[in-house]
């Protein structure tokens, strides 16, 4: 039986404790072996803002991950040509470990524009969805709603945002419980998002 493999996908600009209970939920609800949390790498045709190098996210995600035998950090589009689709990184992963099965992780919002992903069709061909809750406006597309590749896992709602985080630090806001203690402990030793 090969592994199954679940694919959470972020920019974890800084990885926060929303990210950690869906992934924590997914490994623990479902059929699903191993969580990889996939670092996205900085698109070189976005504006930078305020987007931490691809290294120091990573870093955050090993620390936040490291007491959770069942999430793994990745790193693995960093190496993929830019910009990059997940269409690629699925045909990639799957060559790379063919003793496992690859299945993207994504939030309702993302399935409400999942039509305009790059191969969608071939996405859903050849993987599963497992679609966490959130509260979001904007419609399902008809052909989604009962697909059999699709998994509406019922995790917790977490509504935290990155860019909440990123924007009460410099104000000052204590924003500790929102992170995981070793996350909290390199922002501050780093001086990020100051």
């Amino acid at each position: 039986m090969k592994k199954q493999i679940g694919l959470y996908f972020g920019t974890f600009n800084p990885i926060h404790i929303g990210h950690l209970a869906i992934a924590n939920h997914m490994a623990e609800y479902s059929d699903l072996d191993e969580i990889w949390m996939v670092v996205t790498p900085h698109n070189p045709f976005k504006k930078k803002n305020s987007l931490l190098d691809n290294n120091h996210r990573l870093e955050m995600v090993y620390r936040a991950t490291e007491s959770y035998p069942k999430l793994r950090p990745s790193d693995i589009e960093f190496k993929l040509p830019q910009p990059n689709y997940t269409v690629h990184t699925l045909a990639h992963l799957q060559e790379k470990y063919p003793d496992a099965e690859f299945h993207l992780i994504m939030g309702e919002d993302n399935l409400k524009s999942f039509h305009k992903w790059k191969n969608y069709d071939i996405i859903l061909e050849n993987h599963n969805l497992y679609v966490y809750p959130r509260i979001s406006n904007g419609i399902i597309e008809h052909q989604f709603k009962d697909h059999p590749r699709i998994n509406k896992v019922d995790a917790p709602i977490m509504e935290i945002s990155s860019t909440f985080i990123r924007k009460a630090i410099p104000e000052g806001k204590n924003i500790i419980p929102l992170l995981p203690k070793e996350v909290w402990e390199y922002i501050d030793e780093m001086n990020f998002y100051k």
